[in-house]
């Protein structure tokens, strides 16, 4: 599990809450929790137009499919799969090691023990011969068809921190029109105050603490995992080739990010 995500958003959730709540006692002057003044903050209209009006427009915008996908990427938020490409290029290594001393056919064996659907299927490519260019051409198209998923997914929430908000103006909008058109009746008039107040806050929250994180993290798990899959490619192309083992690990621990590569960008031999 993803500690730090779960720690951001029970945080955030938490100082939100205290804030609403926090005010002077009118008994002893002091500042302190008051908890009625959370009351004021709920307000089922304001929900309503907010929360509705974001899933009306999302279901306009997207496809069924991609709702079908929430649990998961929330799953990947909170318990993301686990990529370590130093460990990806000491497999390949070993992998090329294999392949030079007894050739291309001697990976079908080694391959099967492989739990990256993505090098299996690279590997196969290789061993069945599959002419350079072919494979090279599979393997990108593949990585550009992983890209445009993730990106959609991604877009899904950050066009969710968009309605959001903008679903908040419009609840302000309503609450502004029906407390002008009802000046006169006093508790009319509060009431429409805070649906214009609080549907704003609703979008607000919304957008910062579920659409935009939520993307953000996405991101970064697409990040991981692209960065393992160009390193899968850029490999198993490297033992087509022919490619001396420690050049191969060479090159491949040249793509990790310098805080990635360990000292010295590879094993010592």
């Amino acid at each position: 599990m993803d500690i730090l995500s779960v720690i951001g958003f029970l945080l955030a959730s938490a100082l939100v809450v205290v804030s609403i709540m926090m005010g002077t006692d009118p008994d002893t002057g002091k500042t302190a929790l008051i908890p009625a003044q959370f009351a004021g903050f709920i307000d089922v209209g304001s929900l309503a137009i907010v929360v509705g009006g974001t899933i009306g427009a999302m279901l306009i915008s997207y496809p069924g499919g991609i709702f079908k996908c929430i649990p998961k990427h929330l799953k990947i938020v909170f318990m993301p799969p686990k990529y370590n490409p130093v460990k990806y290029i000491e497999q390949i290594t070993e992998f090329a090691k294999e392949a030079r001393i007894n050739g291309l056919l001697a990976l079908e064996e080694k391959m099967n023990a492989c739990d990256d659907q993505f090098m299996k299927n690279a590997l196969m490519l290789v061993v069945d011969s599959v002419e350079p260019e072919k494979i090279k051409a599979v393997l990108e198209t593949e990585l550009d068809n992983l890209d445009d998923r993730h990106s959609q997914a991604q877009g899904f929430y950050m066009k969710m921190a968009e309605f959001a908000p903008a679903f908040g103006m419009a609840g302000t909008l309503i609450g502004l029109i029906n407390l002008l058109a009802n000046m006169s009746d006093a508790d009319a008039l509060a009431a429409n105050m805070a649906v214009a107040l609080v549907t704003t806050f609703y979008g607000v929250i919304m957008a910062n603490l579920i659409g935009k994180p939520i993307a953000n993290k996405l991101k970064k798990r697409h990040e991981e995992e692209m960065l393992c899959k160009i390193i899968i490619s850029e490999g198993v192309q490297s033992i087509q080739d022919g490619d001396n083992p420690q050049f191969i690990e060479e090159k491949l621990m040249r793509l990790l990010p310098s805080k990635t590569a360990p000292p010295g960008g590879g094993k010592d031999k």
